[in-house]
């Protein structure tokens, strides 16, 4: 197991294929949809695929890189966290992240939006890392908030805004 980073609860680790129904299962829940219906899954095929793909760019040292959450109590895949590039500002990136449901509401995804905003600063010599909610996650903002990232703006137009109500942008500079 290809362990990036460890917190107080969880484990960031390499996506294994072996991760393909959890990670499925994850991305089927009902708030993922509501909030991110481009990040789920068709079918299991679908999400071994992308393990594939984002085992492909670890190993490949770029972005996107997206790692797993592991709960270190169960060994229970409770997520996924991951960074991107940002169009046009070559030292910064964007952040995602993903609980489940059943450990949502618990401060783990600040702890590893925290951690992995670290991680992206050092790996990647980043100085600015942003973070992209859907208007109306109120849950996710004030996860970003609590992780030390600022509102800056309002975006509208995005192509993968899946509503086309807009997006609120946070960063948090090194």
């Amino acid at each position: 197991m290809n362990v990036f980073f460890e917190t107080e609860h969880l484990l960031v680790r390499e996506l294994e294929p072996e991760d393909a129904e959890q990670l499925y299962a994850n991305h089927a829940e009902e708030k993922v949809k509501q909030w991110f219906p481009n990040e789920c899954y068709a079918d299991l095929n679908e999400a071994k695929e992308a393990i594939q793909f984002f085992r492909d760019c670890v190993d490949g040292e770029h972005l996107p890189f997206v790692l797993a959450i592991q709960l270190k109590e169960t060994g229970e895949l409770i997520g996924d966290t991951g960074v991107s590039e940002v169009e046009g500002e070559p030292d910064a990136v964007e952040i995602g992240y993903q609980i489940c449901d059943r450990y949502s509401g618990r401060g783990l995804a600040t702890e590893a939006l925290k951690a992995m905003t670290e991680f992206a600063f050092d790996r990647f010599n980043a100085t600015a890392s942003y973070g992209r909610v859907v208007h109306g996650n109120g849950a996710s903002a004030r996860v970003l908030e609590k992780g030390g990232y600022t509102f800056v703006k309002e975006e509208f137009g995005a192509e993968d805004d899946p509503y086309g109500n807009g997006m609120l942008v946070f960063v948090c500079r090194k």
